[in-house]
Order: C-alpha cells, then structure tokens, then sequence
C-alpha cells in the first residue's frame, strides 16, 4: 500500500507518524531540488552556449579576413598580430567547450540521480514492496541501467558488493580524474 503525501508531523507526531513517510517526503524533496539546479543552470549554460558559438564563427570570418592581408609590410606585421591573438582566443574558446562537456556529463549524472531517488522514494513509500527484496534488485538494475560508463558501473557493483561508499567514489573520482582528456559530449 503506497503511504499518501503530505508534510512532515515530525515536530508534532501522532498515532500515524511514520519514520517512512518523513524518508520518503526527504527523498522527493531531493530529487526536486535537484532538478530544479539543473533547470536553473540550464538556462545559464544554453546562453554560454550560444556565445561561444558565435565567437567561433566570429573566430573563422576573422581568420578569413586575415587570409587575404599581405604577408609583408604594415600590414603582415599586423596580419601576424591579429593571427596570434585569434589563435589564443581559439585555444580559450576550445577550454570552454570542454567545460560545457564536463557540464554536460554532470547533469546526465544529476538527472539519474534524481530520477534514482524518485524511484527510491516510490518504493519506500510502497508498503507492499517495501519489504519484497526483488523489488530492491529490481530498482538497483534500473539504476545501474541508467549509468553511462563502464566506470559508473563499476562504481556502483563495487558499493553493491560492499566495498564503502566514500571509498568508492574517491576511486571513481580519481579513475575520472586520469580520464579527462577523453570527455565528449553525449
């Protein structure tokens, strides 16, 4: 039987007070702040977006525009000087993206996240699967089906077979950490 919403009765508990129902009003909580984050910052990141692409092709008519300077004279000199500088607003350009990409990755992993903990709060909530240990196999297979890396998912069998969480994570952590230079975006 699935527990019915409402707000916490913590502070004032009575006969129905339910160590379950304030688990399951904190999980969706965290769940909807989590995606409320990513909304947030979505709206930021879109208008980055936009603008490192049209410095991009800011970038290239530059670079076209300089194609056709003369090589000598006032003009090579000042040919070679604006070559330089597009070229470091290129590299700076090309960091950002990679960010964006790091950015990227980290709402796919905050999307599961609270997806995840919907799930979870569904199932705490569920008096009827509460206490059924398939329906915890079953969540914990629809959670590792939603990671994307083969890293993810050995971090999560590694927690599943024991090993502690803050151990885990600090392993993933480092595992990424040698791993940035292959970011791409999904």
């Amino acid at each position: 039987m699935k527990m019915p919403l409402q707000g916490t009765t913590a502070h004032q508990p009575d006969l129905n007070w339910s160590q379950v129902r304030e688990t399951v009003l904190l999980l969706e909580l965290a769940a909807v702040q989590i995606e409320a984050a990513m909304k947030d910052s979505n709206a930021s990141v879109d208008v980055l977006t936009h603008s490192f692409t049209s410095m991009a092709d800011y970038l290239h008519n530059i670079g076209d525009t300089l194609a056709t300077l003369p090589d000598e004279g006032p003009a090579g000199a000042a040919k070679g000087s604006l070559l330089g500088a597009s070229g470091q607003v290129s590299l700076m350009v090309r960091q950002a993206i990679i960010a964006f990409q790091f950015y990227d990755k980290l709402v796919q992993r905050l999307a599961h996240v609270g997806l995840s903990l919907g799930e979870l709060s569904e199932l705490v909530g569920d008096q009827g699967r509460l206490f059924n240990p398939g329906e915890w196999v079953a969540l914990q297979q629809r959670i590792k089906a939603k990671y994307t890396t083969a890293d993810e998912v050995a971090m999560f069998e590694a927690v599943m077979h024991g090993m502690p969480v803050h151990e885990a994570i600090d392993k993933f952590m480092a595992e990424m950490k040698d791993k940035s230079d292959d970011i791409e975006l999904f």
